[in-house]
């Protein structure tokens, strides 16, 4: 008999021991059987770590504790579901409408005037007062609020058409006609 012959025949005679324990620890038959089994499994891969002369058992049931201890922390962060209902609880509300609502934002804020832009952000935006904004825009209140209420005009109108381009289009014959 070789020396891996031996050791495997101690460590088999231990097996009883070893599934006692693990039942102990599990609760569990099938779950015993298994921690058991990991635990044949590292003890055979790490058969060179074992210092001859020194205890066999002590060495296995070490093992297999650790190896318990490992599994409790890893299913803690676990989820059992079988059945896929915890998986189907989980949902997050889709985040690209906000997005897409935003570049379009963004886009349209794009196709106002400086100053119609300038004032909603101001007063909009920044949620300064109309005087605020009149200081730092170095006109007058009544100005601004005119600004800020073709801007919103203007913007709703850009939001609501399939091309902003349209609307400036629209908005340009206007101003022509008026004139």
């Amino acid at each position: 008999m070789t020396g891996d012959d031996d050791w495997r025949d101690d460590v088999a005679r231990m097996i009883p021991a070893l599934r006692a324990f693990a039942w102990s620890l599990c609760r569990n038959g099938s779950d015993a059987d298994d921690l058991v089994q990991d635990t044949l499994i590292k003890a055979w891969s790490n058969r060179d770590k074992f210092e001859p002369g020194t205890n066999l058992r002590a060495w296995l049931f070490t093992i297999l504790r650790n190896t318990y201890y490992t599994q409790i922390v890893r299913r803690r962060r676990e989820v059992r579901d079988e059945l896929g209902e915890y998986a189907g609880a989980l949902k997050t509300p889709p985040t690209q409408d906000w997005s897409v609502a935003m570049h379009a934002m963004q886009d349209a804020l794009q196709h106002l005037p400086a100053e119609h832009r300038e004032a909603l952000i101001l007063v909009g935006a920044a949620g300064l007062s109309y005087e605020e904004a009149a200081d730092i825009c170095g006109c007058a209140v009544g100005t601004i609020k005119s600004r800020v209420n073709r801007a919103r005009a203007r913007l709703l109108k850009i939001m609501d058409a399939d091309d902003p381009s349209d609307v400036m289009a629209h908005e340009t014959m206007v101003a022509a006609n008026r004139a």
